[in-house]
């Protein structure tokens, strides 16, 4: 009996929990597992904030594939996913072909620009570790530029962030805890920084609860954040950005645009024929494509809908990891010649945001609102428990963020 080929596209939170848990459901001569990824690591995209701040140096964030793939078990193809062709059943890779009986696709997201002019051209985007290693090593160089030229440049020490979503949030509380220490190592002074947060809605973390909103918005501007809600980013310059406000418009000088208003699924899997809306495929009950019984979607390119608000979910890591361990449930069983799968419903267990320094804001379980030292222990609780589902107790030891009292 010939031994099906299952590939998994993408090492993010979806590709690799498909992958750990298929190389402990299934025995070696049941199925052939490939896992196809850019790079040779797995990363916290969820800890990417911290890393474009500086707050964390990155390799806190990577994970080596082969810690936690037995690559006894899973032949691991370091290579760009080109093209996915669903009728011939192939995936094109820039070193090569590959062809499957039963395809997962995780490739992830992109920033969604809108159509905002220069965004593409002049903006930073969070998007993986080496935008984030730019990120943190552009504001470095603009902090030790300020003070080496002959006239003020105020663009220099602006510092603008486009988006006031979670992302956008998380980045705006670690940049508040950095900036002093940058004022510091370059001679700079405070009152000559400024860090602008713009968000078209009235206000920011939209949907989140007005209580943790206010709290979040009172820490942060205590800190420096000025925030612009209810405003248009409309242009993005070299050197300035142009938002709107009421019909006013306004010219703000910066050389540092972090835009976190927006991602999209991946472009591959639009250009691969699947129906999609911004790069995302509307899944089926059991995370397959509609007419591809053979074609899984997780994570950032998986659209569900929230049938209680007639919405999709957000794609947060918490669903990517749930939809993962459902697939490689139903993968197994059609590997063992089950054709009766398990639907997925989403178990949402709360959400966290963090703010930096110690401090965070969140809902759990049943509603409960979190402020503060709390919800920063949650979240690295929250953290832990995704390392230890992944790796085992080993790479929490490893990666794990234990102090609760600081970062």
């Amino acid at each position: 009996m010939n031994r099906p080929n299952i590939v998994v596209l993408g090492a993010g939170y979806g590709g690799m929990i498909t992958t750990t848990r298929l190389q402990k459901m299934l025995g070696a001569n049941e199925a052939n597992i490939t896992l196809v990824n850019k790079h040779n690591y797995h990363y916290q995209t969820t800890w990417l904030h911290e890393n474009a701040a500086g707050t964390l140096h990155q390799d806190r964030t990577r994970i080596k594939i082969s810690d936690v793939v037995d690559t006894n078990r899973v032949n691991f193809v370091q290579d760009t996913v080109v093209s996915i062709q669903p009728e011939e059943k192939k995936v094109k890779l820039e070193d090569g072909e590959l062809d499957y009986d039963y395809l997962v696709i995780g490739l992830g997201f992109e920033a969604e620009t809108f159509g905002i002019s220069g965004l593409k051209e002049h903006a930073f985007s969070i998007t993986n570790i080496n935008n984030s290693r730019l990120i943190r090593e552009h504001i470095d160089y603009t902090f030790a530029q300020y003070n080496n030229q002959k006239d003020e440049h105020k663009e220099d020490l602006n510092i603008v962030v486009g988006g006031a979503g979670f992302t956008g949030i998380e980045f705006v509380g670690e940049m508040a805890n950095r900036i002093p220490e940058l004022c510091e190592e370059y001679d700079v002074p405070r009152d000559k920084v400024r860090l602008i947060n713009v968000e078209a809605a009235p206000t920011v973390l939209p949907g989140f609860d007005e209580a943790l909103v206010e709290y979040a918005m009172n820490l942060l501007e205590g800190k420096g954040v000025e925030f612009k809600t209810g405003t248009m980013l409309k242009e993005v310059r070299e050197d300035s950005i142009l938002v709107e406000k009421d019909e006013q418009q306004e010219v703000i000088p910066t050389n540092t645009v972090v835009w976190a208003a927006g991602v999209r699924g991946n472009s591959i899997v639009e250009e691969s024929g699947f129906e999609t809306m911004r790069g995302r495929v509307k899944v089926t009950e059991d995370l397959r494509v509609s007419g591809y019984d053979d074609v899984f979607i997780v994570g950032d390119c998986a659209l569900i809908i929230n049938e209680e608000t007639d919405r999709p979910y957000p794609p947060t890591a918490q669903i990517a990891i749930q939809e993962a361990v459902q697939t490689a449930k139903n993968l197994q069983t059609l590997v063992r010649g089950g054709d009766k799968l398990e639907g997925f419903v989403p178990n949402l267990q709360g959400t966290v945001a963090s703010l930096g320094e110690g401090k965070a804001i969140g809902v759990i379980l049943d509603g409960k609102k979190l402020f503060g030292w709390t919800a920063s222990v949650m979240k690295k609780v929250i953290d832990n428990r995704y390392l230890l589902k992944l790796g085992g107790i080993g790479l929490l030891l490893k990666k794990g963020k234990f102090n609760i009292f600081t970062k």
